[in-house]
């Protein structure tokens, strides 16, 4: 089976997708796009593949794929036959990851856009932004909070799902956005154990666990 990512490295979105894909063990060829400050995502070639414009794309025997909740299901309903990253036996579970990753696209429109004014200086409404990116981490610490009061410790039950991965990137990166995590103990310790879990893959910005405790010891 060939597939292929085309892919940003600072980009959460393209993360995803990277992530879940070493999570599964799935073999996966990448084309790197120059999407700063090239605007290659927005070239003759990629606009044929995905005329929004926008990344990651991905190519899977010969079908396309232009939106990262799209692909995050595509990947685990190939490649995981154990059906725990994507609960299709389980209506009311597999209802509450579709939630998840609509709640994802909130966090890309909110901290995903505040880290892009951050790096490259985009125009956006920061207080705006600020508001939703908030709203969005109190609303994920609430929820971590009533999942441990009833003994789980991810999104939609005692395994991770899709939902999980959709929610971390962004999340984990919200310092890059000038917010910080000090004030969300379980979501402190929910991007911990995604961290743990066997294949996790890091992107700049988010560490392995041996490499966050190194940064947070240099940094006392």
């Amino acid at each position: 089976m060939s597939i292929t990512l085309y892919n940003y490295v600072l980009s959460g979105n393209c993360y995803k997708v990277r992530l879940l894909a070493n999570l599964l063990n799935i073999k996966y060829e990448t084309v790197a796009i120059d999407f700063h400050p090239g605007k290659e995502h927005q070239s003759e070639p990629l606009l044929k593949l995905n005329p929004a414009g926008t990344l990651p794309i991905l190519v899977a025997n010969g079908q396309v794929f232009t939106e990262t909740q799209a692909m995050l299901v595509w990947l685990a309903q190939q490649h995981d036959p154990s059906c725990s990253w994507w609960p299709i036996n389980n209506a009311n579970q597999l209802a509450a990851v579709v939630q998840w990753l609509g709640f994802s696209s909130r966090l890309s429109a909110t901290i995903g856009e505040l880290r892009l004014h951050s790096m490259l200086n985009n125009t956006i409404n920061i207080d705006s932004a600020q508001h939703g990116a908030k709203i969005c981490l109190r609303e994920l610490e609430s929820h971590l909070t009533e999942q441990r009061i009833i003994g789980q410790q991810w999104l939609t039950g005692d395994q991770p799902t899709i939902a999980d991965v959709a929610c971390f990137p962004y999340t984990a990166l919200s310092p890059d956005a000038g917010i910080e995590h000090d004030e969300y103990p379980l979501i402190r310790g929910w991007l911990h154990a995604l961290r743990s879990l066997d294949n996790f893959l890091t992107m700049p910005g988010i560490h392995e666990l041996h490499e966050l405790g190194s940064t947070i010891r240099d940094k006392t």
